[in-house]
Order: C-alpha cells, then structure tokens, then sequence
C-alpha cells in the first residue's frame, strides 16, 4: 500500500500501514502525512521505495511519538516546521540540529533553560525548552504567550526573541544569552556595600526603557523582579526578560489574576482590585529599592505577613547618603494608590533620571577608561592643559578632597572632659537624646541610630598596666535593625531604656523593663523597638521620658502616663506604678500642648501658655510654691511634692504665658516672651545667676550685645545649656 510520496511500509512483517512518525532511512527522512498513532508501539519497520528495502536506522527502532494534535493542523507554534521535497513529499526539518547543548542553567514558571551553541556562527544562546504534552490547557496559553510577546518587542534592553520550534514533545524558545547573570546575583555579592547613585541610576534608566517599549505595546509585565532582570558580560548593560505570565492589553482592559512574585506584587493585587500598568510601576519601584538598599522592599515570613506589610505600605527608608530626589522618587512608586504612582514618561522626564538617560545614549559604543584625576591648580585661560613637573619633585596623582560629614554629634560627662565626637554613618542626624548609658538619634530619613561602648575586651577601652592615664572611651554607632516599614520622627531616653515615636503616630519602646516603663503590661526586658498596643487606638504626637517614667500626648489633647509613680510623679492621683499607660486626667480648662519630663516630677504646658507640673517639689524646682518677690514664704502654700497636675504658684511663671520648660534634678528654667527664668536648688552656678533667692523664679542676665531670641533650653543634673539666634532685619534659614 502506497503512502503519500511513493513511501511503503510495513509493521514487523504485518500487514502495511502508514508510517504513524517520522522515520530516517538511506534516502533521509520520511514522513507521513496525515497523523494517526501506531497501536503496537513496537514497531520495527521496513521502507520501500520503488520496491527497493532499505535498513531501518537506530532512529527507526525507537517507539513511535504520541501526535500532538488529532484533527487538523493546530496553532502555528505547536505544529512541526516543514518543507516540501522536491518529488513533493514533506521532510521535517530538525531544527534542534542546528544547536548544541552546553548545559542546563535554570528551571524557569514552565520548563527548563538550557545553554547551546549555534553551529552557524558560533554563538551562545537560551533556549527555553517548554514540555506541552502534559500541560493543561492555560499552561499551554501561556508558553504561547511568551513566544507572541518575544516577537513583538525589539528594544536593546529587552531579551532578544529568535525563534520557536517543536523538539521532542516540547516548545523550544531560542532567545538572547545574557552573561553577566541576573541582577538578583549582582546585588547579592554586593554584600552590604552599597551601590552609587551614579550606578543605581544607570540600571534604572535602561530598566525604565525596557518596561517603557514593553507598556507601548500594550503589555504588562507582571513578574517584574531582579531575577528576571539579567546583564551583559560587562554588567552594564541590562536587558528584562521571563515574559511567561505577560498579559497583552487593549487600551482600555485591566487585568484582574493574580499572579507575579509574591514579594513584588502591588497593594490592588492583595485586595482583588484591577490593575492596568500601574502594578509594572510599583514593581519597578520594588526593584529600585532593591538596588538602594540590597533588600526587598517587603519581606515576611509567611504570605500573610507579607500582604499585610505590603497593604501597609510601610519599609525602611534607604539610606541618607542617597538623594532627596531619588528617595522621593522611591515613595512615589511605592504609593499605596495607583494612581498616585507616576506614569512612565513623568518618570523618565525627572531631572534625576533625564541625566542618567543622556549619559545612556552619548556613552554607547565608548571604551572605559579610569578616572583622570584633577589637578587641584586650574590652568591658564585660553592656553593647553600640560603636564606639570617640578625641579627633583614628581608629582603623584593629587588625592580628590573629602566631602563633609552630613552631619556631627558630639557627647561629654561620664568620664568625658571634653566634647567627644561620635562616629557616624554617612547619615544626618537631627535630634539626639541621652539617657543614663544611651546616646541615641534620629536621622532626617527616619532612622534611629545608636551609639554604643565596645563590648569587654573589644579594645578602645582597656587600661594597660603602668598607664597613668585614662584611655579615650570608644563608641560604636548602628542602626537599629527590625525597623522595617517604620519611620522614626522623635527618640526620647530614660535610665536604661528608650521611647521613639514614628511618623504615624505609634509609640515604641524598648530596653530595662524595670517599673514598668515600657508600658508593655510587665516587667520584661526587651532588644527590640515594641509597639506599645495599649496606644494603637490613639495618634501620639509627643513622648518624653524621666529616669523611669513616660508621658504621651495625642492629637487629641490627651495625656498619657506610665511608668515609676513615686511622688506622685505619673500625675494621676496616687503613688502608684503603672506598667500600662494610664490616661491622665486635666484639670478644667486645661488642653496639653507639649509634655516634660524630669528625673522625679513631670510638667506639661497648656493651650493657653500656662504650665502645670507634678511630682517632687523639692527646693520648689516645680514652682509650685506661691512665692512673690519681697514676700515671706507661707508655710501652708508650701508644697514637698502634687500627686496631680497642678497650676505654677511662684511668680511670675503664674502669669506669664510660657513657651518653652525643661526639668533637672533639682532646678528648671523657663523662657517666656522676653525672658529666661531659672529657680531651684543654686549651687555649682547651675541657676546662672546669684543664689539669692534661688527658689523663686528670676531672670538670666545674658552676655548678648545685639537682640536676641531664645531657641531652646536644657536642664540637667547640674548644668543648664541655653541655645539663643540674634534678632536681624534679614530672614534667618532654619
């Protein structure tokens, strides 16, 4: 029986069938044409051809292929590629033949990624070998998709597609080899050296093109991640590929699954929502952050946790060394609200990335080269740059000058004489607080940074035998670690431990949990910033730590207090501790304006100007007493300690509105419109004035030629330090 092309066949000596695959003879390789499965599966065949037999090859011997489609010719991908003979017959053509397998180097969402060598010129290669026999029906959707979406893409930074054919029961996709690894793999053996901006910018800028030609022609990315994203030889270049679970869109279509790696997919994807480009965006902005800070953006445990920090919206800022510019550009992609995240073209039209898109085209094609250096003597107008030689003297490169700290944070006492300048890291610090052994700040990025002494036996510390002198003390300064998602606004220290309050409002604390001062409920010792939940309900603007006790004060108005209660110092009636915090009652009137906090007693200034305090009143450092100028004291208006918050009695504090207080240990000052008032115990020159009178408030007397205006006051134990700016006629920066 004649099969199509003049071919004959026959089954192990049985009746003659049409050849059910592809076999190769003496004459090259045969094919049916229509398809239908063998039913033995053990087929040892002989062809014929003009009645001539030829030897079956190895090839023959082999099992016969399931057919991939029944009926009629499938989709264009999954059919076999073939050509017509010259006596009209179909060969199929092996395209597999015209690569060699190197090796395997990657499992990718539906198969595996070998590397090969394509024999015509000798060049590398990827090709994605997809197996569709046991694929379900969407699977096999998507390993379609990717090879429509390779053919419409054709950027320099996007995997080039270069073909698709059937091998073996598999899709093999051949696409551009990318040698330098994926980006994942460039950060991670950055370790924790952080990139330059400079360098974090020219990734960005070619990524932003890649996904900008992707969104031009309607298609969303949606697996957007360092993994996908892989480099040249030269780590340079960049190039976005892995298009499996691409969606092409209309213009007006949104697409509403789920998919994407769990640690980059956008806030509208957790909660069901439809997405359009935006969600490539925020991805994008995942990836940005990834490069700033060689992190994920968002990190859990477990998937819950996880869509519960990304819903949140909240991560550690990068770091301070990095510029405004680009740490805003990093909130705006990472906006909760789609629509608050910049469209692609408003990204690339930012002068931040305007630059770096400029450099991108002019430095195509140039050789790299190191760095001259600058010579630090500018060359004469309108003549050569020459090299400069000295008589006997050759001049070595001229070593670039050394930026400016952002900023400085000095600390003395305890051991220190004089002002010892505190290590840093790159970052600005803008407050600072100290507690008994805690030198704590806060960085403009929101950071909380920490200064600690060296442990036993680290060095810097130890006094060898025969020293006369004491050895300088060393600090270490950290970051505080497992702040994730928090942005530290104010730090505040007691004995031993420390308050911080973010910029939403939530107040956490951590350190000696002795009194009760964390306000967790016990007396547990904690490492860790630990939110104190008993004040989740409420958005604090204010907390100030005593020696081992803590006041609150929330957008409302109302107090909070917790901690020590000895003298009455909490506020709340009682001598009572309290290791939750417990809201203080006001007296009529009276609305919280900003809280105080001393060793033993705690003072808060009211809406109106007027300032109420409690706890010890020793040497009347409270003002507590009703005292006047030229008046004898009256032992009954005498008061050792107030269990509750109550009204200054000494004048003038008792009617002169007071903008700003602070507490020592057994002296205040006050400034008020027009003047500073310091009272209490005067010993040591700690009032900054003679020490008659010392329990009554009275004016300092300052040094000051010129008008001045007092920005801020401090008491301590036996020291005051007041802060003022002179009063002129030009406006003053910040």
């Amino acid at each position: 029986m004649l099969g199509r092309g003049g071919y004959r066949a026959r089954h192990c000596g049985a009746r003659p069938i049409f050849l059910p695959y592809p076999l190769d003879t003496a004459w090259g390789r045969v094919v049916r044409g229509k398809v239908t499965a063998c039913r033995s599966g053990r087929c040892v065949v002989q062809a014929h051809k003009y009645g001539r037999v030829a030897k079956p090859t190895p090839s023959a011997l082999a099992p016969p292929r399931k057919p991939l489609a029944v009926k009629g010719r499938g989709p264009e991908w999954l059919g076999p590629r073939t050509r017509r003979g010259g006596d009209g017959s179909e060969t199929l053509r092996n395209e597999m033949e015209k690569y060699e397998r190197i090796r395997v180097v990657g499992r990718g969402a539906f198969g595996i990624v070998h590397l090969c060598l394509r024999k015509a010129d000798q060049k590398l290669v990827i090709i994605k070998q997809i197996p569709v026999e046991q694929m379900t029906k969407e699977e096999r959707q998507a390993a379609q998709n990717e090879c429509q979406v390779l053919k419409l893409l054709n950027h320099p930074n996007v995997i080039e597609y270069y073909e698709n054919f059937l091998e073996d029961k598999a899709l093999m996709i051949a696409m551009e080899y990318a040698p330098g690894g994926t980006l994942a793999e460039f950060i991670q053996k950055r370790c924790n050296s952080l990139l330059e901006e400079e360098t974090i910018l020219h990734f960005f800028v070619q990524i932003l093109l890649a996904l900008h030609h992707v969104h031009t022609h309607f298609i969303l990315h949606r697996d957007l991640k360092t993994q996908n994203i892989l480099l040249d030889k030269h780590r340079m270049v960049v190039k976005i590929g892995d298009f499996g679970i691409s969606k092409i869109l209309s213009s007006k279509s949104k697409a509403y699954t789920v998919v994407g790696t769990p640690c980059y997919i956008s806030p509208e994807l957790c909660e069901g929502k439809p997405y359009n480009q935006k969600s490539d965006i925020w991805a994008l902005g995942c990836v940005l952050y990834e490069l700033a800070s060689l992190k994920r953006a968002f990190e859990a445990a477990n998937l819950p946790a996880l869509v519960l920090k990304i819903m949140s919206g909240t991560f550690a800022p990068i770091s301070d060394r990095y510029s405004p510019e680009l740490r805003q550009l990093v909130l705006s992609l990472l906006s909760l609200e789609p629509a608050q995240r910049p469209p692609l073209s408003h990204i690339m039209a930012q002068p931040l990335c305007i630059r770096a898109l400029l450099n991108l085209h002019t430095d195509v094609g140039s050789v790299r080269m190191r760095r001259a250096e600058k010579s630090v003597a500018p060359s004469s107008t309108g003549s050569r740059t020459t090299s400069v030689r000295c008589r006997g003297i050759s001049r070595g490169p001229v070593r670039p000058a050394i930026p400016p700290p952002l900023s400085s944070v000095y600390a003395w006492g305890g051991g220190l004489g004089t002002p010892l300048r505190l290590p840093m890291l790159n970052t600005e610090v803008i407050q600072v607080a100290a507690g008994r052994t805690q030198k704590a700040g806060v960085t403009r990025s929101g950071r909380l940074i920490l200064w600690e002494a060296p442990p036993l036996g680290a060095g810097g510390g130890t006094l060898l035998p025969g020293a006369v002198e004491q050895p300088q003390p060393q600090f270490i300064s950290r970051f505080l670690e497992g702040q994730s998602g928090v942005t530290i606004k104010h730090v505040a220290c007691g004995d031993f431990f420390t308050a911080c309050l973010t910029d939403r409002g939530i107040i956490m604390t951590f350190g000696s949990g002795s009194n009760g001062c964390l306000g967790h409920g016990s007396l547990t010792d904690i490492s860790q910033p630990t939110i104190v939940e008993a004040l989740l309900g409420y958005e604090m603007v204010q907390v100030a730590c005593g020696a081992s006790h803590v006041l609150a004060l929330s957008t409302e108005r109302e107090l909070f207090a917790w901690g020590r209660g000895d003298g009455g110092r909490l506020g709340l009636g009682t001598r009572e501790s309290h290791s939750c915090p417990q809201q203080v009652p006001m007296p009529p009137g009276q609305e919280a304006q900003r809280v105080v906090c001393g060793i033993d007693s705690s003072m808060i200034l009211t809406v109106p100007g007027q300032a109420l305090a409690c706890g010890s009143n020793r040497f009347n450092k409270l003002g507590l007493d009703h005292l006047s100028l030229g008046e004898e004291p009256v032992p009954h208006q005498q008061m050792e300690e107030a269990l509750s918050f109550t009204l200054l009695g000494s004048a003038p504090l008792d009617q002169e509105p007071l903008l700003s207080v602070d507490l020592g240990t057994a002296h205040s000052a006050a400034v008020t419109e027009g003047e500073v008032y310091s009272w209490g115990k005067g010993a040591r020159g700690r009032l900054g004035r003679r020490d008659e009178d010392a329990g009554l408030p009275r004016p300092v007397q300052l040094d000051e030629t010129h008008p001045y205006t007092v920005t801020s006051v401090s008491c301590c134990h036996g020291n005051t330090l007041l802060a003022v700016r002179p009063v002129t006629d030009e406006p003053v920066p910040p």
